[in-house]
């Protein structure tokens, strides 16, 4: 017996998230700002999060320029009420809020394990861990507000195995991986999907502050991408895109290597 809906067409509007209203953290440069442009693009109506304002007026001039609807919006991932906030602040500007990539992170400062200080690991949990809990958190309340909805978590191919040179992103970032799988369980029967990516070596400015720290690291990166290159931030974007877009609609709990297969 063949079901109807195995036979039906399917059809997608032009662009992936049309008529979505989309949120996006960190998005004052790198992955976070090419996530911001592409979603746009695909025809969402974004919120743009940062720290301050001032950094994002030139990314909403341009996609607003474009014809895109785009909004900047104030945000410290080290603020505890903050999540709260913006996520109203996202409500109150279109209503509800469909999708949400979670792209903000603090880098610690480069050292082995036995050189980390207290600071350092607290640093870690609070921004990378803590606060993203609680931004999921908050993401989620809006989400069944709205219906449904879709998050995507940034993490890092340094999740995924030893990680001597930055030992406490690591590990923060390995343990938003297992938070991420459990909210997707945990939110699935509420229409909720949660997802994380695991860039690699990505073209940004992190990277630049890490040689900076570091000479010499980020030739050692591209020596280890089998794509024998580091990836530009739209590359890393595309993937966040398509996992918070309808096209994903069975995707839940993955967490996706974008890393030119060096996590292989």
């Amino acid at each position: 017996m063949t079901r109807t809906s195995d036979t039906a067409p399917t059809t997608h509007p032009i662009g992936m998230l049309a008529g979505k209203v989309a949120l996006v953290t960190g998005a004052s440069r790198g992955i976070g700002e090419a996530a911001a442009r592409l979603f746009a693009a695909e025809g969402a109506a974004v919120v743009l999060a940062a720290r301050s304002t001032d950094a994002l007026d030139a990314v909403v001039a341009d996609i607003r320029a474009m014809g895109g609807t785009a909004t900047a919006v104030a945000f410290d991932l080290g603020d505890p009420s903050g999540a709260r906030a913006l996520v109203e602040r996202v409500e109150e500007l279109h209503g509800r809020l469909d999708v949400a990539f979670n792209n903000a992170a603090a880098l610690q400062r480069p050292g082995p394990l036995d050189e980390t200080g207290a600071d350092d690991i607290d640093t870690q949990f609070a921004l990378n861990f803590r606060a993203q809990w609680t931004t999921m958190t908050v993401e989620a309340e809006a989400m069944r507000r709205a219906g449904s909805g879709a998050i995507v978590n940034t993490s890092s191919i340094g999740s995924r195995r030893a990680n001597p040179t930055l030992p406490a992103y690591g590990a923060m970032k390995r343990a938003l991986n297992s938070l991420t799988e459990t909210a997707a369980v945990t939110w699935a029967p509420q229409g909720i999907r949660v997802n994380g990516i695991m860039p690699g070596g990505t073209d940004t400015a992190m990277i630049d502050e890490w040689e900076r720290a570091t000479p010499g690291i980020r030739d050692g990166i591209v020596a280890s991408i089998p794509l024998g290159r580091l990836a530009t931030p739209r590359e890393v974007a595309e993937v966040a895109a398509w996992l918070l877009s309808d096209r994903a609609s069975f995707v839940t709990g993955a967490i996706v290597p974008v890393d030119g297969g060096s996590g292989v």
